[in-house]
């Protein structure tokens, strides 16, 4: 039985502001928990389980010693952030992102530009896992990449993609001779260009696209040209990605 204090702190992490207080997030279920118990991205802090998690996994609780605790349904219930609690919850400890320089001047990696909607970029995450795509770098304005729906939806990408807050601005200032490519409805059309990785390409905001001060550091324009028979506004900017990813994959 978790005791009032460990069912404060670990209801306070649903919170922004106690996660980067304490330098501690959320992650659950029993995909992700196997996931990150396989890796060394982060230290974990604490598991909590039920108790037939724990008999399945005994290895991994005795490994763990003191920072495994058994949960009843209703205590994982009130500490997690899901519609419907699955089996465990692990908190993980933050740690800083290294910046690399030399594997971002060699590849394709992201920018991403007030991206706020978690299921996005969880979304974006995921997509970047799957072509590839080691780092992602974020506005200030974007969700965190420790919210809980954003651990959820990039299912385990959290912890092999790369993510850094950083302005555009200050990454050019680094890395001067690179390519950084905004996508935007008005610019060259993606599937007309060849050779031009190493890249950054910008996603903006769900609504309002990239701001202003993103868009004074771009070297170009992209788009992804709508069919004539078209119909639709714009791309969700998950969608978006994946398209341009797909692309600067197989160009």
């Amino acid at each position: 039985m978790l005791s009032n204090n460990q069912l404060k702190f670990l209801k306070s992490l649903h919170q922004r502001k106690f996660r980067q207080k304490y330098g501690i997030f959320i992650a659950e279920g029993v995909k992700t928990a196997s996931e990150v118990l396989q890796s060394n991205r982060f230290e974990i802090e604490g598991v909590y389980a039920l108790r037939n998690w724990l008999d399945k996994n005994a290895e991994i609780v005795q490994e763990l010693q003191n920072r495994v605790f058994e949960v009843s349904p209703h205590e994982l219930s009130k500490i997690s952030l899901l519609s419907t609690p699955n089996q465990i919850l692990i908190t993980l400890k933050n740690n800083e992102t290294i910046f690399s320089k030399g594997e971002i001047e060699k590849d394709l990696s992201l920018y991403l530009d007030e991206i706020r909607d978690p299921g996005n970029m969880g979304t974006i995450l995921r997509i970047a896992d799957w072509f590839g795509i080691k780092w992602i770098f974020c506005s200030s304005g974007c969700v965190e990449i420790e919210n809980p729906k954003v651990v959820q939806a990039s299912m385990g990408a959290f912890l092999r993609v790369k993510t850094l807050p950083i302005s555009l601005l200050e990454l050019r200032q680094q890395m001067p001779d690179i390519s950084v490519l905004g996508t935007s409805i008005k610019g060259e059309p993606l599937f007309e260009m060849k050779n031009c990785l190493p890249a950054i390409v910008v996603v903006g905001n769900e609504s309002t696209g990239i701001s202003e001060e993103t868009a004074a550091c771009l070297t170009k324009r992209i788009s992804i040209p709508r069919h004539e028979n078209g119909g639709a506004e714009s791309l969700n900017a998950a969608i978006a990605t994946g398209i341009v990813c797909s692309w600067f994959r197989n160009m």
